[in-house]
């Protein structure tokens, strides 16, 4: 006779928490997101409810050199060892402000030791078959860690860590294909390079992306990144274009991406990088997942795998929010009764990223070549939520430094605005309200800066549908964009439309939204001087590249290539530069556009504008070169303050790399401007005359 569900073994399910973990602190007691409390708030929440008596609770463990070394380079593993030791006393805080978003002292080695040694163990359990499934609670979390660099609160790659260990160290338990499913608002950016070429490990990262702004930035990812050689197609990114993403979004891309894929890759385990400030009222993701939406996207993992899942935390903020939702995974796994109910709409923005996804993916997984009825399923959706700006701590420049700030954390957790692991401070001025640091303001009269403020303001206002009125609208509005740099090469400049990269790029382009080819394409020469700046780009590597001086001179000439596209894509070719070429850059979000028709008309009426959302990126500043056939010649280029900072040494001016100059020299060969030596000559003129 068989047994009914209440006779049924309860799951065996494994927790793991050790207290020495807390012991990773700010070094002065300042307060910080990322802090001891997130892991003992969850812990006393599971004992309240009984969760550990109902559970086998493991003892953490700390991981040893060799487990570290199949993902993390030897200086960095000693760096991590060493850190908390007295010869760094005197020094530790002055390494740890170079750092991007990273905080030591002298309980960090431990912890993170720990952290990455207890998700080995709780893998291994689970692996062998001795656990059903374990639930990680450690800290500092890890997906953000690089093979050799600490960033964004994380110093191990836990995750990553205990992936390779199954695989490469343990084969006798038959570990060949593992699931990682990254949940944390922001993009797992160490994890996917760890496996980008693997099959043996699918990552699946569903994250706020704001097209390349939000944290950690640029396009690691984008939804094109999608792995290389036999890991071709097998990362997998979910790129939200904005915050408010809630459970209904999240469960669509569960049902139309994420459960086709891994019903066909059929993994033989499960880990979960759990990080939880996607969380409704987390003070750095800005989203709206409930704690029952968690327990939602986990129950439909559990058909994968024999339901073996190692659940380890991540991010996570709210401390409340978080706790909520790791009960209720922790409920989850147990199989007992979750409770709760989805009240929001999808977002016509996921349905578009949703299918962005499939098609890209398509030719990996014939699952999803499928049409999705997105007519229906756009009709019953909810438009994009207002504008927000957010700041970006991250620098495309290296060895710049950027200052750190310490933030009053009740203020940071209350506060409406929402910064992703970014630079924040106190507003002293304003009864200690948190602001962003870039967004201090001073008094002065109306500049070109303010005006284009006031056009954005007029344009968020006339917004109606969000993301898909501006779009629209300009989408009808035709300008010439002007190159002078690598984009002069129709190849080169084609991966801003459709995505993409050419040799010598490290990483493909997202591309435009609108994907149509130029209407046309023409030459022209101006009175600008042509100049190489930087020393380091994340496009090209080592090396300067273009700029157009604002000023005009009559006794220099620049060559442009001009490409008549609509005015939506010239938003987008101008975020992408700035996305990738940036320091501490502010870049908004595009549920409007950084250029509309009001800051058109003022560009048009001055020449130039430097514009606010974009002050500190490398081409944050839009010139106006006359027009061609009764249409405006747009191009983008560095400020002029920072022409001077060229000038005077204090940015570096630097000749263009062989494959940055390789584009150059294509595009003006042929384009038909310039003989081969010729384009040589004029690139070296301009790489090498005095600034």
């Amino acid at each position: 006779m068989a047994a009914s569900p209440d006779d049924s073994p309860r799951p065996r399910v494994g927790l793991i928490y050790d207290e020495r973990m807390c012991r990773h602190t700010t070094p002065d007691g300042e307060a910080h997101p990322e802090c001891p409390e997130r892991i003992r708030a969850i812990w006393k929440k599971l004992q309240s409810e009984g969760i550990p008596q109902r559970c086998v609770v493991l003892n953490a463990k700390k991981v040893e050199d060799k487990y570290l070394a199949s993902v993390h380079t030897r200086n960095h593993i000693e760096f991590i060892k060493n850190i908390s030791s007295k010869e760094f006393d005197s020094r530790r805080q002055r390494i740890a402000s170079k750092l991007d978003s990273i905080y030591l002292n002298v309980g960090s080695s431990e912890a993170a030791y720990l952290a990455a040694g207890s998700v080995i163990e709780a893998s291994e359990k689970v692996a062998k078959g001795d656990l059903n499934s374990v639930i990680a609670i450690v800290r500092p979390p890890g997906h953000h860690a690089e093979s050799n660099e600490a960033m964004g609160f994380c110093l191990f790659n836990n995750v990553a860590v205990a992936a390779n260990y199954l695989l490469n160290e343990k084969p006798e338990l038959g570990i060949k294909k593992i699931l990682i499913v990254d949940w944390d608002v922001h993009h797992g950016n160490g994890t996917q390079k760890m496996f980008y070429k693997d099959p043996r490990v699918l990552f699946f990262s569903v994250h706020r992306f704001d097209f390349g702004c939000f944290y950690p930035s640029g396009d690691d990812g984008a939804y094109c990144m999608i792995g290389e050689g036999p890991g071709a197609g097998y990362n997998i990114n979910i790129p939200w274009e904005h915050d408010q993403c809630s459970d209904a979004d999240y469960i669509a891309v569960w049902d139309h991406v994420l459960i086709p894929i891994a019903k066909e890759y059929n993994p033989d385990i499960i880990l979960v990088s759990a990080g939880f400030d996607a969380a409704i009222d987390d003070p750095l993701g800005g989203c709206c997942v409930t704690p029952h939406g968690y327990s939602l996207l986990l129950q439909k993992l559990m058909q994968f795998a024999q339901g073996k899942i190692v659940m380890v935390l991540e991010g996570g903020y709210n401390l409340k929010s978080m706790s909520n939702s790791v009960l209720a995974c922790a409920k989850v796994l147990l199989q007992e009764e979750s409770v709760g109910s989805i009240h929001t709409a999808t977002f016509k923005s996921a349905w578009r990223v949703i299918e962005a996804v499939r098609h890209e993916l398509k030719g990996y997984w014939p699952v999803l070549d499928v049409e999705l009825p997105l007519n229906s399923l756009i009709t019953n959706s909810r438009p994009c939520p207002p504008e927000v700006i957010y700041s970006s701590s991250e620098s495309d420049v290296e060895n710049d430094e950027g200052a750190t700030h310490t933030i009053n954390f009740s203020e940071f957790a209350e506060h409406d605005v929402l910064l992703p692991l970014s630079k924040l401070k106190i507003d002293e001025d304003n009864h200690g309200k948190v602001i962003a640091s870039d967004q201090v303001q001073e008094e002065e009269s109306l500049s070109a800066s303010e005006a284009s403020h006031e056009a954005e303001l007029v344009t968020s206002n006339e917004i109606v549908d969000g993301y898909i009125t501006w779009r629209s609208l300009l989408s009808k509005v035709e300008v010439w964009y002007a190159s002078y740099g690598s984009n002069m090469w129709m190849p080169r400049f084609l991966c801003y439309i459709e995505g993409g990269k050419v040799e010598g790029m490290s990483a493909p382009c997202c591309g435009s939204q609108d994907k149509s080819s130029p209407k046309d394409v023409i030459w022209k020469i101006v009175p600008h001087r042509l100049l190489f700046g930087r020393s380091h780009s994340r496009t090209w590597g080592a090396g300067g590249v273009a700029f157009l001086d604002p000023e005009r001179s009559t006794s220099d000439r620049a060559y442009l290539c001009m490409y008549r596209i609509t005015l939506e894509q010239f938003n987008d070719v101008l975020l992408q530069e700035n996305s990738l070429h940036q320091e501490n850059g502010m870049i908004k979000q595009m549920a409007s556009p950084v250029l509309d028709l009001h800051i058109l008309e003022y560009v048009a009426k001055n020449k130039s504008l430097p514009l606010k959302t974009l002050k500190d990126g490398w081409y944050s500043t839009v010139l106006y070169l006359e027009t061609e056939d009764d249409l405006p010649i747009l191009t983008m280029t560095c400020s002029a303050s920072d022409v001077e900072r060229f000038k005077s040494g204090e940015l570096p001016a630097s000749a263009p790399t062989k494959d940055y100059m390789k584009t150059l020299v294509n595009g003006l060969v042929e384009g038909k401007q310039l003989t081969m030596e010729e384009a040589v000559a004029y690139v070296n003129d301009a790489a090498t005359r005095k600034l």
